[in-house]
């Protein structure tokens, strides 16, 4: 069934009364009519805490399941963030501090949990937030605590370190999160964390990261070159188009897959209460700072003559991704969830996507990002290696 939305681009002030603004609003507005849907489960709510790789990986995790017809299924965020963790703060101290510790991670550490670790149901642990009196997670506090104790000992210059490091964080991460179970019962079964990973059906080494990037040799794995890829996971390179085509397709052939993106661009930040992230055509500038036109303009851009579609966005070229990277313009910002692909009344194609923010805006925490600002922004994605259409496969090795 196609379902339509939406969603008031006007800039218009919207006040009770104002007829010219609520025309202008109807004039202006995008109406989206889905193509092709794939299941996936609730929003969820990550709060005041960096674990956006945890949300959306879980959930692409559970859309999986969805799409196995293995039912659906509420995986547990504190059981894969404190594993993780434990291990980052073992590598930032291992390498003296150079691998960095913080509340970021990626997608690899849930596949590398899965595989290592196993995977509880949310009721095996307490509700995020309850046993420090809130309702979601908030890891102001924690972070402030761990990041210090981690960095005494990493970049202390100490002649020994003692085993006990691991005893005295660990119980600092039992009191956020509670207590990692050994085992658990679940629908009036026990099991352990990696039986049930084995009762679930996911194969760790099914899924694989992509990305696109000219400074590697496509259809080969590099080490994307970000501080939250500490676990130093591979990418198959792909070039532009045929990474977007395997976005699309799998789309369209019941795959669902986790989004990596910059979500810092105004394209996204100032739309996403609105519901969209686009790539507008004035977007690009370049850095006039110390130049004669700042100095009596008193401004440090100015927008630069891009190509454009004939749908008022950028397009996007291989270049332009790459110069994105190496400027530091695209940064590893947020992990999402993309599920499925609409179109707005113009024929204009986007993608949609599942966040992890809870509910917010006119779709309830979902939003519609148009391929543009995918091709643009994305800086890999997580996917089940059989949504790879065969000749890509076959390029990557994998088939």
């Amino acid at each position: 069934m196609k379902k339509t939305f939406s969603v008031a681009l006007s800039a218009l002030c919207m006040l009770p009364g104002t007829t010219v603004a609520q025309d202008a609003a109807k004039k202006d507005s995008l109406v989206f009519t889905v193509v092709k849907e794939n299941p996936i489960t609730s929003v969820k709510d990550q709060n005041q805490s960096g674990t956006c790789w945890a949300y959306s990986s879980l959930g692409f995790f559970e859309a999986e399941l969805l799409r196995m017809g293995k039912g659906e299924h509420d995986l547990c965020e504190s059981f894969l963030v404190y594993n993780t963790y434990m291990d980052r703060a073992d590598k930032a101290i291992r390498t003296h501090g150079d691998a960095s510790f913080s509340q970021g991670g990626s997608f690899y550490d849930a596949v590398y949990c899965l595989k290592h670790y196993g995977m509880v149901p949310q009721d095996a642990m307490p509700a995020p937030g309850t046993l420090y009196g809130d309702s979601l997670f908030n890891f102001n506090q924690l972070s402030a605590v761990t990041d210090a104790y981690v960095g005494a000992i990493a970049k202390g210059n100490l002649k020994k370190i003692s085993p006990v490091w691991k005893k005295d964080l660990s119980a600092i991460y039992e009191n956020y999160f509670g207590k990692l179970p050994a085992s658990f019962t679940y629908k009036s079964k026990t099991y352990t964390p990696q039986s049930y990973v084995k009762e679930l059906g996911i194969n760790p080494d099914d899924y694989v990261s992509l990305t696109s990037y000219t400074h590697h040799p496509f259809y080969s794995k590099f080490i994307l070159e970000i501080q939250d890829n500490w676990r130093w996971a591979e990418s198959y390179n792909l070039p532009l188009d045929e990474f977007m085509q395997v976005m699309d397709e799998g789309i369209r052939n019941g795959y669902s897959f986790a989004w990596g993106a910059d979500v810092s661009e105004d394209g996204f930040r100032k739309n996403t209460r609105k519901g969209i992230a686009i790539v507008p055509s004035n977007a690009k500038s370049d850095d006039k700072t110390g130049s004669d036109a700042a100095r009596w303009t008193g401004s440090n851009e100015r927008n630069s003559i891009a190509p454009a579609d004939n749908k008022g966005e950028l397009t996007i070229t291989q270049e332009m991704r790459q110069i994105g990277y190496d400027n530091w313009e695209t940064t590893d910002d947020h992990g999402m969830v993309i599920y499925g692909l609409a179109k707005d009344q113009n024929g204009k194609e986007y993608f949609i996507m599942k966040n992890s923010w809870g509910d917010y805006g006119p779709y309830h925490g979902m939003c519609y990002i148009s391929k543009p600002y995918v091709a643009y922004k994305t800086m890999n994605i997580l996917i089940h290696k059989d949504a790879i259409p065969a000749k890509i496969a076959k390029k990557l090795g994998l088939k």
